[in-house]
């Protein structure tokens, strides 16, 4: 037992659950946080480690020093999805069992943003939007590529918050879903076909939506390639609202100039900027997805971030697993640190 446990036992069993916040919220959403705890939660935010002991840290980047500071350490919260690369490996080589857990509160916006980038890139809402502003009628008289989605069969790579979100939308449309997860329980849940991921092969030619929401890990990685793209039909659209490097970002540019592919909604990128000031002049791509009519492309926007309701959403979910561990009760969206979500 560390000094700092032995304190605690000696100071009572009512200590409060101590958490320790490091980049804190805005003030409204701090206030909003504070206004959900549990009274046995004592919550300090701050840059700085604080002195005092902590039983959960809400970060989202540890470092050697979070960890040598606090060693009774009991949870680690990631107030995001996801889980960042840095931290994944640190808690792997020094505390690789400490529980981590996530925030999935951007999960209807992410859904919602691959249900426009789809619609927008279906319907070629872009093209027919550019020509009207200047003042050209044609694209209603001589007709846009336009494909129909009752009847049709969307596959979704990633059966998580947000694709089974997903998967909802296009049965509310009249689709067939079809859904590829890394462990299925029963084929079908809630009207969803559910399939391993060797079924690809047999479901990707009958796609005519894909949509890929599937964490970034060492599995995932290039897990869309220029074989899985070439077994899709050229009336499938594919919408990536996960990270970028899960597709092969030549073989989808390729596919797309070359008509092999109906369009794409592609809202996260192979290139990023690296400072505020490459802001406004980064390209996304080593390849001119832009030149393309029939890709719809979004900033990686799927997070709404800044968004104040989603803030308060994200509040609202942090408070649910700082009361359940409050409480004793195991909280949900723990990660694997092996498998990397």
């Amino acid at each position: 037992m560390s000094p700092r446990q032995e304190s605690r036992q000696r100071s009572g069993a009512s200590q409060p659950l101590r958490v320790h916040m490091a980049h804190p919220p805005p003030s409204s959403a701090q206030q909003h946080l504070t206004s959900l705890l549990d009274t046995r939660i004592s919550l300090s935010f701050g840059p700085d480690l604080p002195d005092d002991d902590v039983d959960i840290l809400v970060q989202g980047r540890l470092s050697e020093d979070c960890l040598e500071t606090f060693p009774d350490l009991r949870a680690v919260i990631i107030p995001y999805a996801g889980v960042p690369t840095q931290t994944r490996e640190l808690l792997l080589e020094r505390r690789p069992a400490l529980p981590v857990y996530n925030l999935h509160h951007n999960a209807v916006a992410a859904a919602e943003l691959a249900m426009a980038l789809f619609l927008a890139a279906t319907k070629s809402l872009l093209p027919a939007d550019r020509a009207l502003r200047a003042h050209d009628w044609r694209s209603r008289y001589d007709g846009v590529p336009t494909l129909l989605l009752e009847g049709r069969i969307a596959v979704i790579l990633g059966y998580g918050s947000i694709g089974a979100r997903i998967a909802r939308a296009c049965r509310g449309l009249g689709m067939t879903v079809h859904a590829v997860r890394r462990h299925v329980d029963a084929p079908l849940e809630d009207g969803i076909h559910l399939h391993p991921r060797a079924a690809l092969p047999q479901l990707l030619p009958q796609a005519d939506a894909l949509f890929v929401a599937l964490p970034l890990t060492a599995e995932t990685e290039g897990m869309v390639d220029r074989e899985q793209i070439c077994l899709l039909p050229s009336t499938c659209v594919l919408v990536n609202i996960a990270r970028g490097p899960i597709v092969d970002e030549q073989a989808l540019y390729e596919a797309l100039r070359d008509g092999r592919l109906a369009g794409a909604g592609l809202d996260v990128w192979y290139l990023y900027p690296s400072s505020p000031e490459e802001r406004a002049h980064t390209p996304p791509s080593r390849f001119p997805f832009h030149e393309l009519d029939r890709v719809v492309m979004s900033p990686h926007r799927g997070g709404a971030f800044g968004l104040e309701e989603l803030e308060r959403r994200r509040m609202e979910d942090l408070a649910k697993t700082l009361n359940a561990m409050a409480v004793g009760e195991t909280p949900p969206h723990r990660v694997d640190l092996t498998a990397g979500y």
